[in-house]
């Protein structure tokens, strides 16, 4: 049953309390007694009737302001009035705080022969309805980054030896555009998945606010259904991005459906069975320029490109890149040893000597070691890759006091160690 119409009265003093008095929404609504909804619609209404307060003098009789806000329904045939453009509807919807009450108020504002917000409503479902399934859910721009491998593989050959290597495909594709971004790495290892997702966020020049994995175990240490456990390189490459990992949930593919789909199998892997490639580079240079053209080529549903949709959508919401790239980190658990030093790698790194049987944290580059205490209190540092493995690397504020006093002559230096650096 329709609702019943307010009365003109009511109507006006709404009007005069908003825009003369100056009150909110909110507070025109306790005023009257009224829904904070209801006042919002009818403010809307005098809106697109081009009224303001005061009103004009004509519009004092109730009769022609009736008119004025709620006119005869239009007597042109419903295929000859204006219809909305629902695919643009469809890629403003993606934008953050867009909503379809928004959409229809501007297509209203646009043609003074509009269509009901009800007929609005179902005209765009019935249109959504008929899109690929992968489109039905709204992604905000640079909102979500989908990273997953492929369930393909191509094959590498090595020219010496003549050995066949079967190379994984990473792919990486953003929500609202679906610009994607694909090669081919050794393995699925925790390097090469590190790796490829540096070079992805270089590729798209940003990075989204959320990135949803799979639970692989280079990125996943325990896949759950409600609290995943994220390996500490991958949250390290995180926290260096500034956004957020979001496992998927086992066994549920939809969740990272963007990524499931057997685009990048289809338009480039295929167009390359027929290759052979004998290193891993000239691998992904092929599918480089193949990818240049998957992201050129016009959506069928959209008539929009994915580069296209990515410089109108993602690019502006990308959170900017930072001055230096991630450079690839190993964490390992270790306990202090009564000479206070912890064994990386075969190699021994002094700690402060009041931290003896205590567990501390190593961070491991391919240049440093940093030694954390309790999650983020770095507490020494030093060069990482000794060639001389089995010797310290000594920092002379780590030694106990007994060993700086009157006794420290009789206190033996180890042979070839390395200087270390406080935090």
């Amino acid at each position: 049953m329709p609702t019943e119409r307010l009365s003109m009265r009511h109507i006006r003093e709404a009007l005069r309390l908003h825009y003369s008095v100056g009150m909110s929404q909110r507070a025109v609504a306790r005023s009257l007694g009224l829904a904070q909804g209801t006042v919002s619609k009818y403010l809307n209404r005098t809106r697109r009737a081009g009224l303001t307060w005061p009103l004009p003098p004509e519009l004092d009789d109730d009769v022609r302001l009736e008119n004025r806000l709620y006119p005869p329904p239009s007597d042109r045939p419903s295929d000859e009035r204006p219809q909305p453009d629902w695919a643009l509807v469809h890629r403003e919807l993606r934008r953050p705080n867009v909503t379809l009450m928004l959409l229809w108020e501007e297509y209203c504002d646009a043609s003074s022969d509009s269509f009901s917000y009800s007929w609005f409503c179902e005209r765009y479902k019935e249109w959504a309805g008929r899109l690929k399934p992968t489109l039905r859910q709204v992604h905000v721009a640079g909102e979500k980054l989908f990273v997953d491998y492929s369930g393909h593989t191509m094959e590498v050959v090595d020219g010496l030896s003549g050995e066949v290597r079967s190379m994984q495909i990473f792919v990486a594709v953003l929500g609202a555009s679906n610009y994607t971004y694909a090669e081919a790495s050794f393995s699925q290892s925790l390097p090469d998945w590190i790796t490829s997702h540096v070079r992805a966020f270089a590729y798209f020049g940003g990075v989204a606010r959320q990135t949803v994995s799979d639970n692989l175990k280079a990125g996943v240490t325990r896949a759950c259904f409600h609290e995943p456990m994220v390996n500490r390189t991958y949250a390290d490459l995180a926290r260096h991005y500034r956004t957020a990992i979001v496992p998927a949930r086992p066994y549920r593919p939809r969740d990272k459906a963007k990524v499931e789909v057997q685009i990048v199998g289809r338009w480039i892997l295929a167009r390359l069975r027929n290759r052979r490639f004998f290193s891993l580079a000239a691998l992904n240079e092929a599918i480089y320029a193949l990818l240049v053209e998957l992201n050129d080529r016009p959506l069928r549903s959209w008539g929009r490109s994915r580069r296209e949709l990515f410089e109108e959508l993602d690019r502006p919401a990308l959170i900017p890149l930072p001055d230096e790239p991630y450079e690839y980190a190993e964490w390992k658990r270790c306990r202090v040893n009564l000479d206070y030093h912890v064994e990386i790698a075969k190699h021994y790194y002094s700690v402060p000597h009041n931290l003896v049987h205590q567990e501390v944290e190593a961070r491991i580059t391919q240049k440093t070691v940093e030694i954390f205490l309790r999650e983020w209190r770095r507490i020494c540092a030093a060069p990482c890759r000794i060639v001389r493995r089995r010797f310290p690397s000594i920092c002379r504020a780590h030694i106990a006091a007994i060993a700086t006093g009157p006794m420290s002559a009789f206190v033996p230096k180890p042979p070839g160690s390395v200087p270390m650096s406080r935090r």
